[in-house]
């Protein structure tokens, strides 16, 4: 059984179609990535997936039952969602926002519990973000705000994970650093990661599966060795490039053409 399946989804903003008629699975256990140009319904998508953008025509299904027709909670116990640059109310710390991740479990008749704590305590270590517990997150790094929403989202305990632009606005290091623990969760706990990343090449590096959106409808979909390549890059990005191997990690490597230095070695061989 799929995480997450659309069938025959549309989506739109007002008048203007963003998603037409999609069919998509995203593999259970797995990390999915999609990709695309700016605008071409990447985080659109993503938000329907999460039930917080409600369809024109179609249905979202997640472990096999219609999205909409669960509770609210309910969703929220097995899928979580990281929006793009999320920002916490000013003075909170670091532990009150993972907190947050536990008003699922939430009732009258149950309050914080045990199992909370523990899952509170577990998401901080997981992401690092132990010892600044008692810090305001508005006050952390741009990297270690990112580690404590991903905290907060891990301590919702559920088996599927969306995050739209990760990476966003981190510099390189903290970047590597956000993606290698959305990897460990997947690997060691068989969490389902789905997230819009814009590098291709980390896309490619970190992806079980890759999902390339074009022109309103999937233009390929599969493992990164499988579908990217120079022909996809030209017909999605409209960017003509060369596919290479990384020469660590062995996955397709996109190196865009471009001016830049370029030309100023081909003058020199031209001179020469």
């Amino acid at each position: 059984m799929e995480a997450l399946e659309t069938q025959n989804l549309t989506l739109s903003y007002g008048e203007a179609t963003i998603i037409d008629s999609l069919n998509l699975t995203i593999p259970k256990g797995k990390i999915t990535v999609f990709i695309g140009s700016n605008g071409c319904g990447k985080s659109t998508l993503l938000r329907s997936l999460a039930r917080l953008l409600k369809p024109v025509s179609g249905a979202v299904l997640l472990d096999g039952a219609a999205v909409a027709k669960l509770p609210t909670k309910e969703v929220a116990k097995r899928l979580a969602i990281l929006p793009q640059g999320p920002v916490a109310p000013e003075g909170l710390t670091v532990l009150q926002l993972v907190k947050q991740g536990r008003y699922p479990y939430q009732n009258w008749l149950q309050q914080w519990s045990e199992e909370d704590e523990k899952m509170v305590r577990g998401a901080l270590e997981a992401t690092g973000m132990t010892p600044f517990a008692e810090k305001a997150v508005d006050s952390l790094s741009g990297g270690q705000r990112q580690r404590a929403w991903i905290a907060m989202t891990l301590a919702q305990g559920t088996s599927t994970i969306l995050l739209d632009e990760p990476t966003t606005y981190l510099d390189l290091t903290h970047q590597i650093e956000v993606l290698d623990i959305l990897f460990d969760l997947n690997r060691n706990e068989q969490r389902t990661v789905v997230m819009v990343l814009h590098d291709l090449n980390l896309a490619c590096r970190y992806a079980d599966h890759i999902v390339a959106l074009s022109d309103k409808q999937i233009y390929a979909q599969g493992t990164p060795e499988e579908i990217v390549t120079t022909d996809l890059v030209k017909d999605v990005f409209h960017m003509d490039c060369q596919i290479i191997a990384d020469p660590v990690f062995g996955t397709p490597m996109l190196v865009p053409f471009g001016k830049g230095r370029r030309v100023l070695m081909e003058q020199a061989v031209a001179i020469g």
